[in-house]
This record gives structure tokens, C-alpha cells and sequence, in this order.
């Protein structure tokens, strides 16, 4: 994530005691607000609040000039956009009530711990955040178009399902919470990731650690670093991952495999926001935004225990799940030209033109590998490619061997035979009509895709047609 204030809306803190503001606006500076703004004479509140940059107001009741409660009145007619939170040096109850039903977010008494009049500021950060997301998702999903269409422009789709993720996370860009991207292997989770540090304008790089197998020792190392002596054999001192991040984006993939020691510091370090090198008593701050992403339910592992609650919901505020190529066929034809150009590129070769049933072919298969498979799959097509047509031998071959080798698939289903436990068996003819009539429904109607499928050649097929049909 870049360096710029936050929030992006700038939070005002009006108190006629300078000693007040000081000690506030550090607290505050501590737990990462830095736009931040000091006011000490409430007749300039109004004109500051006209500039359009304040999104929050701290507000105190009792001050010369022009009192706190004519302030939140005037804020509330004039200004409605902008939360005011209340501190007072009175602890009463009735003027709590009257703040609140007068507009006011919240209300803190003076001698409160300074931890909870943050914590509030914070809440009611997130709570206005929260508020802006909302109307920009509803805005884009509306009008159905993308602000930064070239961000996406690694992930090849025409598929309305992943333009919606688009503008999510267009909306969500500028949030400081993590994001979590959902999805089976192989669906494109990482360029995904990728397009969320490029909407946030990160000044930094883009750091990935997968964290699948780690142990608690080596993830700890990995993220924070270590000081020299911190465990035998560290001779030098290392920066970690979170520190090569800065400025920039930690994704940190196959977070479903975390283990549970390292969930907790994980935890820790995503509430704190700043971590300890192992082996040092000097803390550094978070300055990366966190994108996390799985091929696992995180809500059925927490529900069975093996992934903390409190991690999981701290995990989800922004979440995305990237749908299967088994959702998304119309995908299919766009990455199987963007496949075939890239592969020829890589391997030298002119790039062979794909066959009209190719596409309808890829369609009957239910890709488990997604993207990565096909890819896979044009790749070794194209490598052993000579002519000008590519050939489809290789697909139906790649196919027929992927669903041989499913549980349940090609020729080993039901134990091997179809027709087991079938009673009573069907003639020959009637098998065979069933498997044409299969064959023509899969291939939408096409027969040389449907010849493919069941073995014979496309005028054995026709004939075959032709016969049912008298």
C-alpha cells in the first residue's frame, strides 16, 4: 500500500486545551491515523469542515466562543457526511442521550483510557469506510463498467460473474483490511491478488509467500525476520517478508494451511499491526496491505476447529471467491486464443489456428486443474503442433485420460461396466442410440465433436443418424 494519509477522509480534532490535542493526536498517530488535523478555536470548525476533506470529527463539548453543542447541531444540518464523536469531562448519561439523538457517532468521557477513545475512532473509521464501499460497489455494479479496466489486464474473462468481482474490488481498494480470495486450484487466484496492489497504488513490490508446510519457527522467520543471535545460527540478521513488503502488498497463499501456532501470530500481527524480528524487543509497523487466498472452506474448517474463529472473521471483511472454468465456459474460447498466442510466442512457432469444435470439445470437460490445466494442455498441443490446423488428438487424448483416471470416470464408472446393475439390459441398438443421442447432446450438435467423443469417424456417425431417423 502507498504512504498516503489515512484515512483518506481526514479525521479533526477540536479541543480549546493544546495539552489535550498533543497527547490525542500521538495516540491517535500510534494506531496509524495520520491524517490528522488540530483545531483549537471552534468559530474555524465550520470553515474547515467547507474545505470537503474532513470525514471525522472529534469534538469537544465545553469551549469558549461557540459551545460543542451548538457545533454538532450546525455539523448535522450542514455538514450530514461527517461523523462526529463527542468527549466531554462530563460523565452523564443524559448528555450522552442528547449527543446522540443530536447526530453524534459515538460519546467518550475525557478520563477515559486513551486505548478506548481510539478504539472508537478507529470503529467509527471503518464504520464510514464501510459506509463509501457500499455506495461505489452499488454505483459500479449499476452501471456495469470497470474505472480501471487495464488493471485486469492480466486476467483474460468475458464472464459477468468475474467483472462483479472487478468492481468489488475496485470499491475496496482503498480499505486498509485484508483481503481473502477464494477458489479451487489453479483458478487464478495470485493475478487476482496482483490486480488488488495494482488498485491500491502501491509505491512498493508486490511479495509472495506461500505458507502451506511452513512450521511455526520457519513462518515466523519468513514473515518477520530475525536479529543476529536470534536462535542458533543466525549469523547475520534477515529481513522478512512483511518488511520486504513495504509499501506494497504481502500475499500470503494457501492460508488454509497455516498451522495453528502461526494462526496465532498471524492473528496478532494483523490486530496490532506491527510484529517483532524474532529475537528483538523493538517492534516494527505493518506498512503493506495483506492479501490472503486458499483452495479451502475457512468457514467449515473453523466451524470443525482446525482454523481460529477470530482469525477467520478477521480474514473476511473483504472476500472474493473466483469461480471454476466449469462456471465460467463462455471463458473458454478467449483463453484458448490467449493460451495458443502466448504458447507460440514462448516456443518460436507460428500460431495455429484452432479448429470451430476445439472450443466446443474443451466445453464437455469439467477442467478440476481450471485455467492452469488448459493452459497446460494448449501448451503441450502446441509443442508437438506441425500443421497449420492444430490438431485436436492431443485435447481428446488429455480428456479421455483425465476422466479415466476421476473416481467414477470414463470406462471405470459403476465398476467398470455402464450397464451394471441395469435391469433390464437394453438391446445393442437401443445402447447405441442412447450413447449417439449423449454424444450429439454434449457436442451441442455437432458431429465431428461428437464422433470425437464416442470413437468413430463423423460419416459412421451421420449414417448411424440417418438410420435412427427413418
Amino acid at each position: 500500500m502507498s504512504t498516503s494519509p489515512y484515512p483518506s477522509s481526514g479525521l479533526l480534532l477540536v479541543d480549546d486545551e493544546p495539552a489535550w490535542l498533543r497527547a490525542m493526536g500521538l495516540a491517535l498517530e500510534r494506531a496509524g491515523i495520520t491524517n490528522l488535523r488540530t483545531c483549537q478555536d471552534s468559530r474555524e470548525v465550520m470553515g474547515i469542515l467547507a474545505e470537503g476533506t474532513t470525514g471525522l470529527v472529534l469534538l469537544d463539548l465545553t469551549m469558549p466562543h461557540v459551545s460543542g453543542d451548538e457545533l454538532l447541531r450546525l455539523i448535522a444540518a450542514e455538514h450530514p457526511e461527517v461523523t462526529v464523536i463527542v468527549i466531554s469531562g462530563l460523565n452523564q448519561v443524559e448528555t450522552a442521550v442528547q449527543c446522540v439523538k443530536g447526530g453524534a457517532f459515538d460519546y467518550f468521557v475525557k478520563t477515559s483510557e486513551a486505548e478506548r477513545l481510539v478504539a472508537g475512532v478507529l470503529r467509527a473509521v471503518r464504520v464510514r469506510e464501510l459506509e463509501v464501499e457500499n455506495r461505489e460497489m452499488a454505483s459500479r455494479i449499476l452501471s456495469g463498467s470497470l474505472r480501471r479496466p487495464e488493471v485486469f489486464g492480466e486476467i483474460v474473462t468475458r464472464d459477468r460473474a468475474m467483472l462483479s468481482i472487478f468492481s468489488y474490488l475496485e470499491a475496496v481498494a482503498r480499505s486498509p483490511e485484508p483481503v481473502l480470495i477464494t477458489g479451487e486450484s489453479g483458478v487464478g487466484k495470485e493475478p487476482v491478488a496482483r490486480a488488488v496492489h495494482r488498485l491500491a497504488n502501491c509505491r512498493g513490490p508486490f511479495v509472495a509467500v506461500n505458507v502451506a508446510g511452513l512450521d511455526d519457527l520457519v513462518f515466523a522467520d519468513t514473515l518477520f525476520g530475525h536479529v543476529r543471535g536470534a536462535f542458533t545460527g543466525a549469523d547475520q540478521p534477515r529481513r522478512g517478508m512483511v518488511e520486504e513488503a513495504s509499501d506494497g502488498t504481502l500475499f500470503l497463499d494457501e492460508i488454509g494451511d497455516l498451522a495453528t501456532a502461526s494462526q496465532v501470530k498471524l492473528l496478532r500481527f494483523l490486530q496490532e499491526g506491527e510484529y517483532f524480528p524474532l529475537g528483538s524487543d523493538r517492534p516494527k509497523r505493518l506498512r503493506a496491505r495483506v492479501v490472503v487466498a486458499t483452495n479451502q472452506d475457512l468457514a467449515v474448517r473453523q466451524s470443525a476447529g482446525t482454523f481460529r474463529r477470530d482469525l477467520y472473521y478477521r480474514l473476511c471483511t473483504h472476500q472474493v471467491r473466483i469461480p471454476p472454468l466449469r462456471e465460467r465456459k463462455g471463458d473458454i474460447p478467449v483463453l484458448l486464443e490467449h493460451f495458443l498466442e502466448s504458447a507460440a510466442q514462448a516456443l518460436g512457432k507460428k500460431k495455429p489456428t484452432a479448429p470451430k469444435e476445439l472450443a466446443q470439445l474443451l466445453a464437455t470437460y469439467g477442467f478440476p486443474g481450471n485455467v492452469r490445466e488448459l493452459k497446460s494442455m494448449v501448451y503441450d498441443a502446441v509443442s508437438v503442433h506441425r500443421e497449420r490446423v492444430l490438431s485436436m488428438d492431443s485435447f481428446a487424448s488429455a480428456i479421455g485420460q483425465a476422466d479415466a483416471g476421476r473416481p467414477g470416470g470414463g470406462r471405470e464408472r459403476s465398476g467398470g461396466n455402464p450397464f451394471s446393475g441395469v435391469e433390464p439390459l437394453p438391446t445393442m441398438r437401443e445402447a447405441l442410440d442412447l450413447l449417439v443421442d449423449q454424444a450429439m447432446e454434449r457436442a451441442s450438435g455437432n458431429q465431428t465433436l461428437a464422433a470425437r467423443l464416442v470413437g468413430v469417424t463423423q460419416p459412421a456417425l451421420s449414417k448411424r443418424l440417418k438410420a435412427t431417423r427413418r
